[in-house]
């Protein structure tokens, strides 16, 4: 599944909890009915323009690479996609995203960057999640070679050279 739906079956979800009154029983309740206001709390609602070219990409990565759709670039094989969202709207997801990976990945490590974010590996795939005050991004990668190692340190680079 791409990202994009991932995260859109994740607002689906969350959407669908909210309407049939799914609750936490140990949530805060707020008496002030600015249920948005507390929304709002978690980050800004921008969301940030593609931070790659694809020889930028394809430097980071070393595999040459071209752009195929918006933050999407392949090689025929080699995938490297980034997907933009709003700070709010990866807040909204982590939790979610973070268990996925945990079940998909041979290797889940988190972020020592940004608000919250996550690396996670296997032998053929990868995916980073990173949330900032600028916006959210996940970058999914696949079949670049090198195994879990090359995977990581392809992320790695592609999530240096995003702005804080």
């Amino acid at each position: 599944m791409r990202p994009t739906a991932r995260l859109l079956l994740g607002l689906a979800l969350v959407g669908a909890l909210t309407a049939c009154g799914g609750s936490d029983d140990d949530a805060p309740v707020n008496d002030d009915g600015g249920g948005d206001a507390d929304l709002a709390a978690l980050g800004n609602d921008e969301v940030p323009d593609c931070p790659f070219t694809a020889e930028q990409v394809s430097d980071l990565v070393g595999t040459p690479l071209r752009e195929d759709g918006s933050c999407y670039f392949i090689d025929g094989v080699a995938i490297v996609q980034a997907t933009m969202s709003s700070q709010l709207a990866g807040a909204t997801t982590y939790d979610y995203s973070r268990g996925q990976a945990d079940e998909r990945f041979d290797r889940v490590a988190d972020l020592d960057r940004g608000d919250m974010g996550y690396l996670g590996v296997g032998d053929v795939e990868g995916e980073a999640v990173l949330i900032q005050g600028s916006g959210s991004y996940t970058i999914n990668v696949s079949s670049l070679g090198g195994g879990a190692d090359g995977l990581e340190a392809a992320l790695t680079a592609l999530l240096d050279a995003i702005p804080s």
